[in-house]
């Protein structure tokens, strides 16, 4: 017998191998990580999705080191004035990076080929992301954002919600800002790029997917004459 030969493994099975095939079967690894893309890709308007999530990222990374030091490193220190800055304008390109994508994708009916659930997801994802944002500039503790403060409340109030937020405390407006909202802007991203993997590119309204193309063309073939 050869000492060489390959071990024998054997499929037991059990909830480990049902999460891997469930996974499987619903990122086929073709699909999460393609090595190839269709013509239509090389075009401006498919790069805004790409750089909103390189935004997110820098927003990430820089808002929780300023969570980490606190309001007296980000007002005080010059390091913590730098980050502070590095933060706002990630948030900056970050909305405005989305907005285009979002604008971009409405008029190229995005939802089409069973992608609604993706297109609800990203529009989901912004009204988060307004969210995020408010409560980040009402917890920057300076004259400006007390002033918002004041009108918020006035405007909460006046829709009817004003009693689940106390936008004049900064300890609920950080935990807001930094726990939540954040948390959920990420799962919600996480999902809307892995619905984008799972149905594809949306292709331009005069083009077809290749893979739609392919499955229509075998279709006729089966088709009897």
């Amino acid at each position: 017998m050869s000492d060489t030969a390959e071990p024998v493994v054997e499929q037991t099975g059990g909830w480990t191998g049902a999460v891997r095939r469930a996974a499987v079967r619903a990122l086929p690894p073709d699909k999460l990580l393609p090595d190839s893309q269709p013509a239509y890709m090389a075009s401006w308007i498919y790069v805004f999705g790409v750089l909103t999530t390189a935004a997110l990222i820098v927003v990430l990374g820089t808002g929780g080191l300023l969570a980490l030091e606190g309001p007296g490193w980000w007002h005080v220190s010059a390091t913590g004035k730098y980050v502070n800055g590095l933060h706002l304008w990630s948030v900056e390109l970050f909305m405005f990076f989305m907005v285009v994508h979002l604008w971009g994708k409405f008029f190229m009916a995005a939802w089409r080929g069973r992608r609604a659930l993706t297109w609800v997801i990203g529009s989901v994802a912004f009204l988060a992301s307004i969210g995020t944002a408010f409560t980040g500039y009402l917890v920057q503790s300076n004259f400006d954002s007390q002033w918002i403060s004041t009108q918020a409340k006035d405007g909460l109030n006046s829709v009817g919600i004003g009693a689940y937020f106390n936008v004049l405390n900064f300890g609920q407006m950080l935990m807001w800002h930094i726990v939540v909202l954040p948390l959920a802007l990420v799962a919600l991203t996480v999902w809307h790029l892995l619905m984008v993997r799972r149905r594809g590119i949306v292709p331009p309204i005069d083009a077809t997917a290749p893979g739609t193309a392919a499955a229509a063309a075998s279709a006729t073939e089966q088709e009897p004459s």
